[in-house]
């Protein structure tokens, strides 16, 4: 009977175990997570990785890390030589040491902590210090000024918080904000810079107009010269040809005598004339006209 009492007092032992405590035997990490477990506060050396874990000590409790990818975005007023207060927006790319969660947890806290103490004070304060070195605030909007301020970020963070157990990837300026009257001085500087520009342009376009103007009359009078000379030389040609002619009948008596014939033929059909005689005898025949005629 004590036998039988004593078994049933075990089942109903390890049955209130397993009820209480069953669902503590195993641990799941969700994906892109590390778990840490302490134990009485006692922080358990080796983190546990995603997935399922069994078993484990029912009496643990687990701290979740996230070591995905995260930004933290930070504004900052950055003092330059100048004394003028600059507002840079910058972000940063980090992720958590999986491996080093256990030390984080034991000497800075949870994830949310590590950024609260170590990322932000760090950031800004190497902003500030970066600021010292740029003469003045609109130097910010150099290509140059970002590029090493970006840099320079970059190494400060990773040397400083790699020990901290975060890795730092990037560090990316995201914007800028200059005191209102510089940022208005600026604008009015493109206005003016794009106001030249655009008479710029209109000047060139006016001197390509005017060159093409002066192209056209160019080939215009050139057209005109060649066409001049081609009616200079037809006009030579055609008063040495007449010349030519000229000399060519001026030498021939039959021209002459054909044209005293023509002419004789034209008197004849004058009604006016009356009497013609020929002089048969001249080598170039002439009409005489009205001989004896009474007046």
């Amino acid at each position: 009977m004590n036998k039988l009492s004593f078994s049933a007092i075990a089942a109903i032992f390890v049955v209130g175990f397993l009820v209480i405590f069953g669902s503590r035997l195993f641990q799941s990490v969700p994906a892109g997570h590390v778990a840490v477990a302490t134990l009485f506060g006692k922080v358990q050396e080796r983190p546990y990785e995603e997935g399922l874990h069994i078993p484990v000590n029912p009496l643990y409790e687990w701290h979740l890390f996230d070591v995905r990818q995260k930004s933290h975005k930070e504004k900052a007023s950055v003092p330059s030589q100048d004394q003028l207060q600059t507002q840079v927006d910058v972000s940063v790319q980090y992720r958590l040491q999986g491996t080093e969660a256990p030390r984080i947890l034991q000497e800075t806290g949870l994830a949310s902590q590590v950024i609260d103490v170590h990322l932000v004070p760090k950031l800004r304060s190497v902003l500030r210090e970066q600021g010292k070195s740029i003469r003045r605030a609109e130097d910010f909007f150099l290509e140059e000024t970002q590029n090493r301020l970006q840099g320079t970020l970059l190494t400060e963070l990773q040397s400083y918080l790699s020990d901290k157990g975060v890795n730092v990837e990037a560090v990316l300026i995201r914007d800028i904000n200059l005191p209102a009257f510089i940022s208005k001085a600026i604008e009015s500087k493109k206005e003016r810079e794009q106001e030249v520009e655009k008479q710029k342009a209109e000047l060139e376009r006016f001197r390509t107009e005017q060159q093409q103007k002066i192209a056209a009359a160019q080939a215009e009078r050139a057209a005109a010269e060649e066409m001049a000379a081609r009616q200079r030389v037809l006009a030579d040609a055609r008063a040495y040809e007449i010349e030519a002619v000229n000399k060519a009948i001026g030498s021939n008596p039959n021209y002459l005598k054909l044209q005293a014939l023509e002419s004789l033929q034209a008197i004849s059909k004058d009604p006016a004339a009356k009497v013609y005689f020929l002089n048969g005898d001249s080598p170039n025949p002439l009409p005489l006209m009205h001989m004896g005629e009474k007046g």
